[in-house]
């Protein structure tokens, strides 16, 4: 028995009449959250992977898919859009990934903030998951929600076509992006991940900063003596493994992509003198197979190594929020439309009346707070 969603990649698209209503009861849900917690207990919230996966749950999408991250995130930033909050959210799926940044520019503008420092942690958010921490996942989809008091959110994922897996990574108002920086990350956890963001990495970075400054041309023939030494045509008599995968060590980086400098990001990290790993990962040109290439460098020739730990965490089970109106693959049952109509009437009614008239909804939670749905209805969809 599965006790997270492992978020498999699915194909297929939500058809108009359930988008519909997903918009309203999106709407509904967002007014509650920002009049009970503000635009910042809301963007704390959407950070939860428990929270974010309950509210998907609730407007009745599939509970276990990739489309949980793109469509909730969707249709939170299509109201965020439509609605004045104090949030606003910009980015999205494939292409409109690429708009964050002029996005942000629109959004700061609203909100009277400075877009540098927005628009460098969407970059560099985006860089730790696709090259800082690698488990073989690619990102495809990043969105970043900014209040008009500056607090920021992002939601990103990330999929693994080999594994047909997809990877949900959680940011929220991050004071370091090089040491521990997610508030969580959803998805199946890996056997291994080659992680350089661990707070067991601080030497490891402050090697591999050390080891840029040398010239290119240099480490490039160091990595060319060691994929020749690690295939077995002379033996490796200066590094001593120190776990038994260690001696399959090459096979764990190609198992990753491939290990391959990009001779010209180094040079220009040389030329900037990078002493600052976030600087360093923001390098025009460093992708996720130079920095394989410099890790095993470290390991094999400077016995200094970074993290194998996947952070993926293990969040509690909110499956119990798929009985709110059904999912849309008909997990635990099929939408319900009349329930979904009534349970839209009844919040835009909660919404209307006076803020002391609310505490209905925390006797509610108290009353489901323990209820456990039937086991046997938990499949995948």
């Amino acid at each position: 028995m599965r006790n997270v969603a492992e978020l498999p990649l699915h194909g297929g698209h939500v058809p108009p009449w359930l988008a519909h209503r997903m918009r309203k009861l999106t709407r509904l849900v967002l007014l509650l959250a920002v009049d009970e917690y503000g635009t910042k207990g809301l963007l704390e919230r959407l950070s939860d992977p428990v929270w974010f996966q309950a509210f998907n749950n609730v407007i009745g999408m599939d509970w276990d898919s990739s489309g949980s991250t793109t469509v909730t995130a969707g249709m939170i930033k299509d109201v965020l859009w439509r609605e004045e909050f104090g949030v606003k959210a910009a980015g999205g799926k494939g292409k409109k990934s690429r708009a964050t940044p002029e996005e942000l520019r629109e959004i700061v503008e609203l909100y009277g903030l400075d877009p540098k420092p927005y628009i460098r942690t969407s970059r560099l958010v985006a860089k730790v998951d696709t090259v800082a921490l690698q488990t073989g996942y690619q990102l495809y989809h990043h969105v970043f929600f900014l209040d008009e008091e500056g607090n920021w959110a992002v939601i990103q994922q990330g999929m693994n076509k080999r594994e047909r897996m997809a990877r949900r990574f959680h940011w929220f108002d991050a004071e370091t992006f090089a040491l521990d920086p997610h508030k969580a990350i959803a998805g199946l956890k890996a056997e291994f991940a080659l992680n350089t963001v661990s707070r067991e990495g601080r030497e490891y970075q402050k090697t591999l900063l050390d080891i840029v400054q040398e010239k290119p041309a240099k480490i490039e023939r160091e990595l060319e003596s060691l994929k020749a030494m690690a295939k077995g045509y002379r033996p490796l008599v200066y590094y001593k493994p120190r776990e038994p995968w260690e001696k399959d060590l090459l096979k764990r980086y190609e198992s990753l992509g491939r290990i391959e400098l990009n001779k010209k990001a180094l040079e220009f990290a040389r030329e900037l003198s990078v002493n600052n790993y976030e600087e360093f990962l923001l390098l025009k040109g460093l992708g996720p197979s130079t920095l394989r290439a410099l890790s095993l460098v470290l390991e094999l020739v400077y016995d200094v190594h970074p993290s194998w730990k996947d952070p993926v965490t293990h969040p509690p089970d909110p499956f119990k929020f798929t009985y709110a109106v059904g999912g849309k693959d008909r997990v635990p049952f099929p939408i319900d439309k009349p329930a979904y109509g009534e349970l839209i009437s009844f919040l835009e009614e909660l919404v209307s009346r006076h803020p002391e008239e609310k505490s209905l909804m925390r006797n509610v939670t108290r009353i489901t707070k323990n209820w456990k749905f039937p086991e046997g209805e938990k499949k995948a969809t």
